[in-house]
């Protein structure tokens, strides 16, 4: 089968170093790139290094080779263009559709899917100029990932920061999966929580489960290449932020009910990924629990914590807002899935098996999707994002 044509995108910002980290991960997992860089990206990385890194010739103007017509062919043979990093100028350039290099011209002629990823200063991206071409290229169909907060050039911090290139190689990847050239969850904000809450008991111990957070950080991950807005409640994952995503971390369950109320506010959907610690001990001890010789230790009496998932489907944030929520069953999975669905009043609830060595911590799932319509969705064994991507197509639904 013939490679996935990708052209990689380079403009002139001090993060063109990073897109070499970008190009490797393309080749190496058998993509064929080819990549166009600005004249500015050149200061920062010179064509030498992607054409040796990428197999391939690199130009900057429309004058080079032009027997071949590069300033249109390379974006009609394109299976997917990325930027990265992308300038204030070059977003500019391409919401109004300049075309005064090869890169602008590629942007124009291109009819596949095209992703974004900039990086600038804090001010430069809030300035209401860029946040206009942003959302000029969102409504175009194309995906702008969100800047990370970070370092960034010189002694500045803030959000402008080029996302992690392996996040962004995610957020691609599943782009050209989806082969799609209109993202559907453009325009949207969704919250996802993700992860497990751990109750404390004392200074070093707590209540705890089992849940990495890896199908909530899934669901967020394809949720922004499908060009959603993004926030992810994060508790106790401890994994890399996806790409293009608001990440908000909490410990506890009710750390988590307060993220996750402020985020639903203006959200269309809200997916409740996280495993929520249904109690939390009674009394905090300040100081370690001790133990005591020929003693045993006092009961740990808990107390319930807040049902998140049951608060937010009685009382949505905004009119047609989907909630769905998660069950993890050991026994009489389906039977416990549809009573928990009725209980909890959500419009989806994701059931899935769970156990020491099943599902937590794995890189696979299987579910069955549960609607309160009376649907039942089979999700067969796979990859995480596979369940993510069905979720969202079930939710894309109930949106429209």
């Amino acid at each position: 089968m013939d490679k996935p044509k990708v052209v990689l995108g380079v403009s002139g910002g001090i993060a063109a170093y990073k897109a070499c980290e970008l190009l490797r991960r393309f080749t190496e997992s058998g993509h064929g790139v080819r990549v166009v860089p600005t004249a500015s990206a050149l200061h920062f990385v010179g064509a030498a290094t992607w054409s040796a890194l990428s197999g391939n010739p690199v130009a900057t103007e429309v004058w080079d080779d032009v027997h071949q017509v590069p300033h249109v062919r390379i974006g009609q043979h394109a299976d997917l263009v990325v930027v990265a990093p992308a300038t204030a100028d070059m977003l500019a350039k391409a919401a109004h559709g300049l075309a005064d290099d090869l890169l602008t011209n590629t942007l124009l002629t291109a009819r596949c899917p095209v992703v974004f990823a900039p990086a600038m200063h804090t001010e430069m991206w809030e300035h209401p100029a860029t946040q206009d071409n942003v959302a000029t290229l969102r409504r175009r169909g194309a995906v702008v990932i969100e800047p990370a907060v970070g370092r960034l050039t010189g002694v500045d911090t803030g959000k402008g920061r080029l996302p992690d290139p392996a996040e962004i190689f995610e957020v691609c990847r599943r782009v050209l999966a989806r082969g799609v050239t209109e993202p559907d969850l453009r325009g949207r904000h969704v919250v996802v929580s993700a992860g497990g809450t751990r109750e404390p008991l004392d200074p070093v111990r707590f209540l705890g489960n089992r849940s990495s957070g890896k199908q909530g950080y899934a669901l967020a991950r394809t949720a922004a290449a499908r060009g959603a807005r993004v926030t992810l409640v994060s508790a106790n994952a401890g994994l890399p932020d996806p790409a293009g995503v608001d990440v908000v971390r909490v410990g506890t369950a009710v750390q988590l009910r307060e993220a996750v109320l402020k985020a639903a506010a203006d959200a269309d959907a809200v997916v409740m990924a996280a495993a929520v610690a249904d109690f939390r001990p009674a009394v905090y001890a300040t100081g370690k629990i001790k133990k005591r010789d020929g003693q045993d230790p006092d009961p740990i009496v808990l107390v319930r914590n807040p049902d998140i998932l049951a608060e937010i489907s009685a009382d949505r944030a905004r009119p047609g807002q989907v909630v769905v929520g998660f069950a993890a069953e050991t026994d009489d999975v389906l039977a416990n899935g549809r009573a928990k669905l009725a209980r909890k009043g959500c419009d989806l609830l994701v059931v899935n098996e769970v156990g020491e060595a099943r599902t937590f911590g794995s890189e696979e799932n299987e579910a069955v999707v549960l609607g309160a319509d009376g649907s039942e969705t089979p999700v067969p064994h796979g990859p995480k994002e596979a369940l993510a991507d069905t979720v969202w197509d079930l939710v894309v639904r109930r949106l429209a």
